[in-house]
Formats: C-alpha cells, sequence, structure tokens
C-alpha cells in the first residue's frame, strides 16, 4: 500500500515538473535545451558533460537513465537476493548448517540434494548453491506461508508441473542459474500472488502461452540469457499485470504484431542482444504507458518510419549498435518525453533534437560538434600533412636534380614519394573539413560521409597505403636478391622497372576501387566514420565491407609486412658473413653498426605504422570492443608514418645523398676508386649510391692478391 501511495506521489510531481519544464523548453530552439527553471538555454552537448555550464547547475541534473522506476525497485536482480537476517528465530525445525532469523531460513551452500523438512510457518527460503536437481511435485506442500523462495545455482533440471502447487501467498521465486531446458503449462498456476518471477541463465528454448497461467499479479518477468527462440503469440494474454520483461541475451528472431497486444500495463521492456532481423509496424501499437524500450545489439535491417508512434511515454530508448539506413527526424518526434537516446553513431543524435541526452556522444574521431573531436588530432592532422608531403616533395626534387649512379633505384624511391605525398594531401583535405564544419558537424555528418568528397578521400588514402607498401616490398625484395645472392644477375632493368613500377599503381588503383563497383555487397565502405578510412573493427558492420577490409589489411599488408622483416634480417646476417671474409677488417665494425641501425629504423617504422592496425583487426576477429578512439590515432599518427618517414630513411639520411649535397654545396669531391696492387680474385664491399642501393660487387682477377683503396684524382 505503501509503495503504491508512493508510486502516485512521485508520478504527480513528474507530471508536474514535465509541464512546468516543458513551458520553459518551448522558448529553447531546436537541439537547446533550459538549464532548469531559468530561460537560459544551452546546446545539448553541454548538457550532462560533467561540467556545471547553468548557474544553478541544471545541466547536470537528472542525467541518469531511471526510466522504468528503477529507482523504487534499485537493482532488481540485487536487493531481492539481500536477505536480512535480524530477528530471533521463530521455525522450530530446520537442517544443520542453515541461518534461521524470524521466520526466514538461508541454507546457501549447505550441501543439499532436496528440499529439507522445515517448520511450515517459514516465510522465506533461500537453498542458493546446493545440489537440488529436481522438483517434484507439491515439495512445497507443507508451506502455505512462503512469500519467497530462493534456488539460484542449483542445476535444477526437472521441475514438475505440480512443484509450487498451494503457494498462494508466494511473492518472489529465483530460479535463475540452473539447468531448466524446459517448463511445462501450468507450472505457476497456484501462484496467483507472485510478483517477481526470475528465470535467467537456463537454457529454456521454448515456452507457451499458457505458461504463465494465473500469474495475475505478476510485475516483473525476467529470462536474460535464455536459448528462447521464439514468444508466444500474446505474451500476456496470462499476465495483466506484467510491468517489466526483460528477454536480454536470447535468439529470438521474429515477433508478430500481436506478440505484446494484451501487454497494456508494460513499462520497461528489454529485447537487447538477440537475432531480431525485423520488427512488424505494429509491434509496440497498444503499449501505451511503455517508459523504457531497450532493442540494442540485434541485426536490425531496417526500422519503419512510425516505428515508435505509439509510444507517447517513452522516455528512454536504446538503439545502440543498430544501423539505422532509413533514419529520419519523423521516426523519433512523435515521443515527445523521451530524455534519453542511445545509438549505434553519434551522427544519429541530430534526428532526435528534441532529446536532452543523446549517447554517443562521439565515436572516437568526431564529436557531436566537430569532425575532429581532440584537439591534438586538429593540430597534428595539419603538422603531419605539411611534414609528408614537403619531406616527399623535396625528396623528388633532389632525386630529379641530382643524377645518381642507379638511375631505376632513384626513380623507385621517387615513385614512392608520389605515394606517400598523396597521404599528406589526404590529411590536408580531412584538415580542411574539420575546420568547415567546426562547430556544427552534427548537421553535416551523414552528409558528408555519404558525399563524394568522403569518398574521394578515402579512395586517395587506399591508393596510396597500398601502393606504399607494394612499392616498399619491391624495394625490399630487390635487395635482398642482390645482397643474398650477389653472383646472380636478376637485377631488373629500367625497362623491367618502369613495368613493375606500373603494375604496382595498377593492383593499388584496382585495391582501392573495387569498393566502388558494387554498393549493394560493400555499403559505403569508406564512409563509416568522420576521416573516412574503413578501418572496420565494429562487430556490427556488414559482411563484405568488414570482410574486404580483413582482407586488405591482414591478407596483403600483413603478408608484405613479415616479407620485408624477414628479407631485413636475412640481409643484415649476409653482409656480416660477407663482411667477415674480407680484409678490411678495420671498417667492418663501424659498417655493420650502420647497416644494423638502418636495417632497425626501416623495420622499426614499418612496425609502428601496421602493427596497431592488425592487433585491432586480429581482435575485431575474437569480438574485442574497439574504443572508436583508438581508430582516429592510428588513422592520424600510426598510418602516415611510413608516409612521412620514408623521404628520411631512403634520401635525407643515405650517404650518397649528404656526399651529393656537399659536392654541390661546396667543391667537387674526388672519386674513390678500387685497384687492385696485384691481380687477383677478391671480394669486397662497394658502397655505392646510398643505402637502398646496397651492394655486393665480385670483382674478378686474375691472380689471388689483397685490395688496396686509393684515391686517385
Amino acid at each position: 500500500m505503501f509503495l503504491l501511495l508512493y508510486l502516485v506521489v512521485l508520478i504527480d510531481v513528474k507530471e508536474f515538473l514535465l509541464t512546468e519544464g516543458s513551458t520553459v523548453a518551448a522558448l529553447c530552439p531546436k537541439g537547446y535545451f533550459p538549464c532548469g527553471n531559468l530561460t537560459r538555454c544551452l546546446p545539448r552537448a553541454f548538457h550532462c558533460d560533467g561540467a556545471n555550464d547553468c548557474e544553478n547547475g541544471a545541466d547536470e541534473e537528472n542525467c541518469g537513465d531511471t526510466s522504468g522506476w528503477a529507482t523504487i525497485f534499485g537493482t532488481v536482480h540485487g536487493n531481492a537476493n539481500n536477505v536480512a537476517f535480524t530477528q530471533e528465530c521463530f521455525l522450530n525445525q530446520y537442517p544443520q548448517g542453515c541461518d534461521c532469523k524470524a521466520m526466514e531460513l538461508e541454507c546457501v551452500n549447505a550441501g543439499l540434494t532436496s528440499v529439507p523438512t522445515i517448520s511450515s510457518n517459514v516465510t522465506l527460503l533461500s537453498l542458493k548453491k546446493n545440489r537440488i536437481h529436481s522438483l517434484p511435485g507439491k515439495v512445497f506442500i507443507k508451506y502455505p506461508e512462503l512469500e519467497k523462495i530462493f534456488l539460484q545455482y542449483n542445476c535444477i533440471r526437472h521441475v514438475s508441473r505440480r512443484a509450487f502447487f498451494g503457494l498462494y501467498n508466494l511473492q518472489i521465486l529465483y530460479l535463475s542459474h540452473n539447468c531448466i531446458t524446459s517448463l511445462r503449462p501450468g507450472v505457476f498456476k497456484d501462484l496467483h500472488q507472485l510478483t517477481w518471477l526470475i528465470l535467467d541463465d537456463n537454457p529454456i528454448t521454448r515456452i507457451s502461452q499458457r505458461l504463465f497461467t494465473g500469474l495475475n499479479s505478476l510485475f516483473f518477468l525476467s529470462m536474460v540469457n535464455n536459448y528462447l527462440e521464439a514468444l508466444p503469440r500474446q505474451m500476456c494474454a496470462h499476465m495483466p499485470q506484467l510491468n517489466w520483461i526483460d528477454l536480454e541475451g536470447n535468439r529470438i528472431k521474429y515477433f508478430t504484431n500481436s506478440t505484446f497486444l494484451l501487454c497494456e500495463s508494460l513499462t520497461v521492456l528489454d529485447l537487447s542482444s538477440n537475432m531480431i532481423m525485423e520488427l512488424p509496424p505494429h509491434i509496440f501499437k497498444d503499449l501505451k504507458l511503455l517508459q523504457k524500450l531497450s532493442l540494442s545489439s540485434n541485426p536490425l535491417l531496417y526500422l519503419h518510419k512510425n516505428q515508435f508512434e505509439s509510444l507517447k511515454q517513452l522516455q528512454s530508448l536504446d538503439l545502440d549498435r543498430i544501423e539505422i539506413p532509413n533514419i529520419n527526424t519523423q521516426m523519433f518526434q512523435h515521443m515527445k518525453n523521451l530524455s534519453h537516446i542511445y545509438f549505434k553513431n553519434f551522427r544519429y543524435c541530430s534526428y532526435a533534437p528534441h532529446v536532452r541526452v543523446c549517447m554517443p556522444l562521439t565515436d572516437g574521431i568526431s564529436s557531436f560538434e566537430d569532425l575532429l573531436a581532440n584537439n591534438i588530432l586538429r593540430i597534428f592532422v595539419w603538422v603531419i600533412a605539411f611534414i609528408t608531403c614537403f619531406g616527399n616533395l623535396f625528396v623528388i626534387g633532389m632525386r630529379s636534380f641530382i643524377k645518381a649512379e642507379n638511375t631505376t633505384h632513384a626513380m623507385s624511391i621517387k615513385i614512392l614519394c608520389c605515394a606517400d605525398c598523396l597521404m599528406g594531401v589526404y590529411l590536408f583535405f580531412i584538415g580542411l573539413f574539420d575546420m568547415k564544419y567546426r562547430g556544427q558537424y552534427q548537421k553535416y555528418a551523414l552528409l558528408w560521409m555519404e558525399s563524394l568528397q568522403c569518398r574521394l578521400m578515402g579512395f586517395l588514402a587506399m591508393l596510396s597505403t597500398e601502393v606504399s607498401v607494394l612499392l616498399l616490398t619491391y624495394l625490399t625484395v630487390e635487395k635482398f636478391l642482390v645482397i643474398v645472392f650477389p653472383f646472380s644477375n636478376i637485377r631488373p632493368g629500367k625497362w623491367q622497372t618502369s613495368v613493375i613500377l606500373i603494375c604496382i599503381w595498377i593492383m593499388g588503383f584496382l585495391i582501392a576501387v573495387i569498393p566502388f563497383w558494387n554498393e549493394d555487397y560493400f555499403g559505403n565502405f569508406y564512409g563509416k566514420n568522420g576521416v573516412c578510412f574503413p578501418l572496420y573493427d565494429d562487430q556490427t558492420e556488414d559482411f563484405g565491407s568488414k570482410g574486404y577490409s580483413l582482407g586488405i589489411f591482414l591478407g596483403v599488408n600483413l603478408l608484405a609486412f613479415l616479407i620485408i622483416v624477414s628479407a631485413y634480417i636475412t640481409m643484415f646476417c649476409s653482409i656480416q658473413k660477407t663482411a667477415l671474409q674480407t680484409s678490411e677488417v678495420r671498417n667492418h665494425i663501424g659498417r655493420e653498426v650502420a647497416v644494423a641501425n638502418r636495417f632497425f629504423f626501416i623495420v622499426f617504422s614499418d612496425a609502428i605504422c601496421w602493427i596497431p592496425v592488425f592487433v585491432i583487426k586480429i581482435l575485431s576477429l575474437f569480438r574485442v570492443e574497439i574504443p572508436g578512439t583508438i581508430t582516429s590515432w592510428i588513422v592520424i599518427f600510426f598510418l602516415p608514418v611510413n608516409s612521412a618517414l620514408n623521404p628520411i630513411l631512403y634520401t635525407l639520411t643515405t650517404s650518397f645523398f649528404k656526399d651529393k649535397l656537399k659536392q654541390w654545396l661546396h667543391k667537387p669531391w674526388r672519386k674513390v676508386i678500387f685497384k687492385t696492387k696485384k691481380k687477383s680474385l677478391s671480394t669486397s664491399i662497394v658502397w655505392t649510391d646510398d643505402f637502398s642501393s646496397l651492394k655486393l660487387e665480385v670483382l674478378n682477377k686474375i691472380n689471388l692478391g689483397d685490395s688496396i683503396v686509393k684515391p686517385v684524382s
């Protein structure tokens, strides 16, 4: 009675606050909300952000989602389990090892294999964590005053149809965490006063409408983490007072328009983490009092335009991890009382501007206000873009101006710089569009991600990435063959190199352009985030786009990375072995250190660029949740690493480039050639061009002898 009175008073207060608040809220423009009863309005982003922006602090009040009277009942699963024993025992008979206070008995983990014999005046019986595997008929018939029964963690397999016969006063029944596969119709028919029925974590595969016969007072029904594949034709036919249904974590696929036809008292409905692919258009038609609805983590393909039209009292709607391709403002505008809404993508919040709390606020890359949510990202996208473009353009210019001994290698390096420069162009454009949408990104988020500009930016980044990866692999293989197999004349000439480079660009172009060919299969491949780069770490993405992304990053790129690492390790060992066989022992240690350092930095730059990507893709295969923030740091910081460092590693720090630069800036440099004191057959290391064209030349002489290095004018 007291609880009912409290509910009535709370409803009246809430209605008063809603009426008064709506008057003030009407003065605020769309997307803005008042500071309590003040006339000042603030954008939604300022509400519930952890900072007091209103003078009265009202922007940080009522931020918690308490829809469905969660504050009154507390944690439903928890409060009912906390049995307080504060009085002396009034039970004459009960087993040893049990705790008794008043008329309540707790026999937890007491090794019981069946329901024990106890005094008939018991009102609460807790038999949790025992070894009771069966509940035979009339097992509780001697205890008509029972109000609460707790039978969790017993691995109960069989429940007789008459197991609860005669329990006319029972109010709470916990059967969760057992091994029940089925319940026979009519098993609860005597439980006319039952208000809470908890059947969580049981392998129940099917329930019938007649199963709930007799549950005229049932208020809360929880069947979380069962194996249900379908619901009865009319779920509430025998439960007219049902207020709360929790069916999270089942295998339910389909409903009919009549599933919740008689659930007129329902205020909370949780259908999250099921396998629902489609909702009938009028499934929620009779749920006039519904306050909280959760449909999150379902493979829903479509929501009808008027799906929620009848839910006038709804306060909380959870659509997290659901893609809504046909989303529009009309879909949510009928729910005037909606205060909390949860989406998969923050950009959907622009379609529910009248909702005060909309989550998520960001996807880790963009926010409701800005394309790049993080100030550090905003600054460094320009810094890294400048370094990448300037460094690569400088190398292209210098390589064109200074003639190299190895022209084919120089051509490959210039082509590599062209590919890497595209990454800088991509970052520049991301920075420009961030500035364009600064402070109002929510208005343009969906248009931007579906725009041709975003797709072209993604195409540009993918083209740069893949061509760079393939070129680095080719350069590595070329060096590998020359150094490890110095006697084989398999170094490609100018024409062969040109053909290989053209083929690499064609392959990179095809990899980047394929997602445009079939949008039904790939979807908007490049438009899933604000930076238009297809990492795809989300489990809910369609198979085509996610599978293609996995194939590129864990197929092509991972294979290329392993080839590069293996080749450099083999080359280093080969150079070390060859150097030890020559007579130039004095220079051996210094050269070995230089080679080791250069190898290390080339492999290290590849590693810091690609290992984070590989880790994310592997974790996504194991269905590990990846924070969106990580994606932004990878795209802005890690992926451009190779593009920014390649000019330094392959040109600017090489001895050839530094020597040529000194020669150009100061005076002619005396050439160093090799002459032999005696005609001989010897092997020596000749450093020509730069490190990237390091080669081992074999000087064939007639007679054996020592090599002498002599400077000649």
